[in-house]
């Protein structure tokens, strides 16, 4: 911070900002704004500096409310902006900073009015405060313009049409913010919004027509990662007398709004934070993942979300279908790129899913890449940091690696890639693995975090589906991995054992007693029971279509055969038993005519061998295990909360006090 508390109690009698918010209309060729938009600082790109900025403003803020329905200042602050936007493509081009810089100025004022409005209001009120202008007598007839669709489309503008040069990042990160906080209302509803006011602007009429620009542009801010310019790069030469933040304009403006204000001013030294982030990357998708998870007007679906399941890669040359009107192009290599980078933020990973979910073009892109572990790394780390992620996170990066794995040419091609060293997996030392097996240990991993801890059977039924999909697929199965997946095994055979005694002594206590209500074990053992079932039919399908490349798997197999001999005459499993059994019987008896004390290897060159000579045709064929993902009926019921709660939660998101927020009940970490 640039200033202490003392200096920041200061504001609320800031000469300026109370003509602002008094009694007195200022009409827009007014000198006041010339004044009142001549301050300069570093915009706060965190919650902190934003609750110190709205906890010394909103006495500002609450006599705007009150008196702006009389002097219409709110209309004739959003018509400076918008007089001052008109030359700033010219002025970007041309280095010009005071029009770039006033601007800017107009426009954080403006955003930090609205949040506070929007946090107070309806929508309905909140159009209100839009319409209020002095009318001078006899003009009661005229038509109001509608400055709330003209700001949109402003700011709309203004990010898909400036260039993005240091003097014009923080005009163009405020345009962003601006327009999250204009959809902000979803925080302040209990309910999904499903008719609204601003989504309606956005969806119809002026603001249409850049729906795919808009799109485009915000996942190119999201690929760049442009990083915040140095502070001070976008305003004037700093004057040296005077010593406050004030800059030398021939129009001579006096004393500043922020005169004895500033955070993170300029001369400042950023934060280790600041400098490893992009704030404009972060904000831009954010907004295009509220923007995609709008939901349907009555008449139109969603043009954003349309956008995003149609854009196509660069190198595509086929034409666009009429299906599809706000189709476009972007780079693929640079998407890619930038997603494996950013997995560790929960937007990344969500931007991701709804791109491999709802984009065919980007999934077919994703799955021919020969360096797919790029992508699948940042998954599985995800995954196996389990207990420092949020379950929404940990659920994304579950599902994407469903969605990955009903692919078949996905299955066989992570057995290829051998990987050296993975640091982050601490259970054991890995040196050398294959990414599918890798793929599997986490997974296993994460399916045993869930039986002790959080007991979901969604996380359960997602992880054994991924699993079952690459079943039939196995190919050279580190030992570790074969080993992991008979010692799951053995915790469920443990976990059904104990389930089914604590039944059976309840029972036998009940016989005694008809007072208390019994435990519904049998609910617990059907849940046991699919599970073990599940992974039965696993081991059964890596038998049947790959037994001769997996000889570490039989010989975990062998090793704890004693496992599988409860399940063998139980009504449940008699039928995927019969493979496992015949494949233990035919191994076991290789093994005792080579002889006893046998070592390892002699024990894997046997299983080779007998992997060649075992007939397949005596293995009993079934049905092959495919699992697809199926979104939810009402996905928005989970999306949208989700997604407002990473805006919430975001490092670089405008401050919203906690108390005011009704929507945000997501657990987001």
């Amino acid at each position: 911070m640039g200033a202490n508390s003392s200096s920041i109690s200061e504001l609320p009698e800031n000469e300026y900002l109370k003509k602002l918010s008094g009694a007195e209309p200022i009409s827009e060729n007014d000198p006041f704004w010339n004044q009142l938009l001549s301050f300069s600082f570093t915009t706060p790109t965190n919650s902190a500096d934003l609750k110190l900025l709205e906890e010394a403003t909103i006495s500002i803020c609450k006599s705007l409310v009150e008196k702006n329905p009389r002097t219409g200042n709110l209309g004739s602050l959003i018509k400076v902006f918008l007089s001052r936007t008109k030359e700033l493509k010219i002025s970007a081009e041309c280095q010009n900073h005071l029009f770039i810089w006033q601007a800017h100025n107009a426009l954080f004022i403006i955003c930090c009015l609205l949040k506070v409005f929007i946090s107070r209001m309806s929508e309905e009120e909140l159009q209100l405060h839009f319409t209020y202008e002095e009318k001078a007598p006899g003009s009661y007839g005229t038509e109001c313009e509608d400055l709330i669709e003209e700001l949109l489309c402003c700011l709309i503008q203004l990010i898909v049409e400036i260039p993005l040069l240091d003097i014009t990042y923080s005009i163009s990160l405020e345009a962003v913010t601006t327009l999250i906080v204009f959809l902000s209302c979803q925080l302040f509803h209990k309910e999904i919004l499903r008719e609204s006011i601003i989504h309606k602007y956005l969806m119809h009429g002026r603001c249409l027509p850049y729906t795919s620009r808009l799109v485009k542009t915000l996942l190119y801010n999201f690929i760049r990662q442009e990083r915040r310019p140095p502070p001070g790069t976008h305003v004037f030469q700093q004057q040296t007398d005077g010593g406050g933040l004030l800059y030398g304009i021939a129009s001579g403006v006096a004393t500043g709004l922020w005169t004895v204000f500033t955070l993170g001013g300029v001369g400042s030294k950023p934060t280790p934070q600041l400098e490893q982030c992009s704030p404009l990357a972060n904000q831009s998708l954010l907004l295009l993942l509220v923007l995609a998870n709008l939901t349907n007007a009555p008449d139109t679906p969603n043009p954003y979300r349309q956008a995003i399941m149609s854009f196509k890669n660069t190198q595509d040359s086929s034409a666009f279908s009429s299906s599809h009107p706000h189709a476009f192009q972007i780079n693929f290599n640079s998407l890619y790129t930038a997603l494996c980078e950013q997995q560790k933020s929960d937007q990344a990973t969500l931007l991701l899913y709804m791109l491999l979910h709802q984009n065919s073009n980007v999934r077919t892109y994703v799955l021919a890449r020969t360096d797919i572990e790029n992508l699948v790394l940042p998954i599985l780390e995800i995954l196996y940091h389990v207990e420092e992620r949020n379950s929404h996170h940990v659920y994304m990066a579950l599902i994407i690696l469903l969605i990955l794995t009903e692919d078949d040419g996905f299955n066989r091609s992570i057995h290829e890639v051998i990987l050296k060293n993975i640091t982050w997996y601490a259970e054991r030392v890995l040196t050398e693995i294959s990414l599918g097996s890798l793929l599997i240990l986490v997974v296993i991993r994460t399916i045993q975090y869930n039986m002790t801890r959080t007991r979901d059977k969604y996380l359960h039924t997602n992880c054994l589906a991924a699993l079952a999909n690459m079943s039939a697929q196995f190919r050279s199965l580190h030992q570790y991995a074969a080993q992991r997946i008979i010692s799951l095994f053995s915790l469920l055979s443990k976990k059904h054992n104990k389930v089914l005694e604590q039944a059976t002594q309840s029972l036998r206590g009940s016989l005694g007693s008809n007072d208390s209500p019994l435990p519904d074990y049998a609910q617990d053992l059907n849940v046991i029971e699919e599970v073990i079932r599940m992974m039965l039919e696993i081991i059964n399908s890596c038998l049947t279509n790959s037994l001769h490349h997996n000889p570490n798997l039989v010989y975990a197999l062998l090793y704890k055969r004693d496992l599988f001999e409860q399940f063998r005459t139980h009504p449940s499993f008699q039928d995927i038993m019969q493979n496992i059994d015949l494949v233990i019987s035919f191994f076991s008896s290789r093994l005792e005519q080579a002889g006893a004390e046998l070592s390892v290897e002699r024990v894997l060159e046997i299983i080779k061998q007998g992997a060649v000579a075992l007939p397949k045709d005596r293995l009993r064929k079934f049905p092959e295990l495919k699992f697809k993902y199926v979104e939810e009926e009402q996905p928005e019921e989970f999306f949208i909360p989700y997604v407002w709660s990473l805006v919430y939660n975001s490092a670089v998101a405008l401050y919203w006090n906690p108390r005011d927020i009704q929507l945000f009940t997501m657990d987001s970490g």
